[in-house]
C-alpha cells in the first residue's frame, strides 16, 4: 500500500496517515525500493544470536558424536553430556565453542539419539539358508501341515509389574518380596498355523522326557495321519531318545539352526508375547496351579477371538521386538526351487 500511494503521487505524511505508520518508516521503504526494488518487500529479518558454528564445524561434531572411543585417553562420547562438551573444547585440534542445549538440538536435528549398544549372534551351521527357505517354504504352500514348538518360560511365583488404567494418583501396587519359595515352571507352548490356535503344557523343567508330550499333543492335531513340519531349535531338550522317532513319524521336521539365531523364524515366537502381556504382566499369583490356570485360561479366550485387536496389537509388538535385534526381515533370500 505504500509503494502503491507513493507511485500515485502522494507525499510522506499522507501516506504515514493511510497506513497508520510512523513517517520514518514510510521513508525507508521507499528508499529501499530504490535501492533493491521489489525485493524490500521480504526484509528477512532474522532475530537472535548470530549463528557461531559454520556447517562444516556441524559436520565435525556429528562425526565426533557417532566415533567410537579408541581410547581412555581421548574419549569421545556420544550424547549431549557435559564430558562430550568438554572433549570438543579441548581433545581433538579444532576447537567447538557449543552449549548443551545447542549440542542436544544440533544432535536431534541431525537424527543422533543416544542408544544402548545391541549384539547379535551369526549362527555357525553351514545349512543355515537352506533350513530358514524351507521353513518359509512350508509356511507359504502348506500352513495347514506347520507347526511351531518352542518353551516359554521359567515361570516364577513373585510379584510382576505391569501398566493399565487407573485412577490419577492412585496405582496399583504388587507387594515386593525376595522369597522364591514355589521353585519355577515351564510352558510348552505349540501353535498351528493354518488354524491359528495355541495350546501347551506346562511342566516342571526344561527336558528330553517333556518334550515328546507337547510333540505328540501337535501328532495328535492332525489325526489324519498327513505329514507335518515342526518348527523348532536345536536345543539339547528337543534330541532326546523318544524325539528322533516322532520326527521320522512326522515326515518332514523343519529344525532351526543352533543357538536360537533366528528366533524371529519361528512363528509361535510373537504369541509369546501377548502370552507374557496378558497372564504374567501384573500378577501376583499365590501359586503355580493358578497361575496355570490363569493361563490355560486366557489360551482359551486367545483361541476363541484370535483376532481380537488388543492380541493382534500384542503380537506385533512382539514380532517387531524380535526382528529388531538383528534389523532382519523374513524373506530375505529367495525360495529354492521345489524338487
Amino acid at each position: 500500500m505504500m509503494l502503491l500511494a507513493s507511485a500515485g503521487g502522494n507525499r510522506v505524511p499522507v501516506i504515514a496517515q493511510l497506513v497508520q505508520a510512523d513517517e520514518d518508516t514510510v521513508r525507508d521503504l521507499i528508499h529501499r525500493f530504490n535501492e533493491i526494488g521489489l525485493a524490500c518487500l521480504d526484509p528477512k529479518w532474522a532475530g537472535g544470536r548470530p549463528r557461531l558454528l559454520k556447517p562444516d564445524d556441524e559436520d565435525f561434531v556429528i562425526q565426533t558424536a557417532t566415533t567410537r572411543p579408541t581410547s581412555s585417553a581421548s574419549p569421545s562420547p556420544a550424547g549431549p553430556s557435559p564430558n562430550f562438551v568438554a572433549c570438543l573444547r579441548k581433545v581433538h585440534g579444532r576447537v567447538i565453542w557449543i552449549g548443551r542445549e545447542a549440542l542436544r538440538s544440533l544432535l536431534a536435528r541431525r537424527g543422533v539419539t543416544f542408544q544402548r549398544t545391541k549384539t547379535w549372534k551369526e549362527s555357525p551351521d553351514p545349512d543355515r539358508e537352506a533350513k530358514l527357505e524351507r521353513i518359509e517354504e512350508v509356511l507359504d504352500r502348506f500352513p495347514d501341515r506347520a507347526f511351531a514348538f518352542d518353551e516359554f518360560g521359567p515361570l516364577g511365583i513373585r510379584p510382576t509389574a505391569g501398566s493399565g488404567w487407573v485412577e490419577r494418583k492412585h496405582p496399583d501396587r504388587v507387594p515386593a518380596t525376595y522369597h522364591r519359595t514355589h521353585r519355577v515352571r515351564c510352558f510348552h507352548g505349540c501353535y498351528s498355523v493354518g488354524d491359528d490356535r495355541l495350546w501347551g503344557i506346562n511342566c516342571r523343567k526344561k527336558g528330553a522326557a517333556n518334550t515328546p508330550a507337547a510333540l505328540k499333543s501337535i501328532r495328535a492335531a492332525r489325526p489324519d495321519g498327513a505329514p507335518i513340519c515342526v518348527v523348532l531349535d536345536n536345543l539339547s531338550a528337543h534330541k532326546g531318545a523318544d524325539i528322533p522317532s516322532l520326527g521320522e513319524e512326522a515326515q518332514g521336521r523343519a529344525v532351526l539352526h543352533p543357538n536360537g539365531c533366528a528366533s524371529w523364524a519361528n512363528p509361535i515366537e510373537a504369541h509369546f508375547g501377548p502370552l507374557r502381556q496378558f497372564t504374567i504382566a501384573h500378577s501376583n499369583y499365590p501359586n503355580h496351579t493358578v497361575q496355570t490356570r490363569a493361563l490355560h485360561a486366557y489360551l482359551r479366550w486367545r483361541n476363541d477371538n484370535a483376532r481380537h485387536r488388543d492380541d493382534l496389537a500384542a503380537e506385533r509388538k512382539e514380532r517387531a521386538r524380535i526382528r529388531s535385534e538383528k534389523g532382519i526381515r523374513w524373506g530375505g533370500h529367495p525360495l529354492a526351487a521345489a524338487a
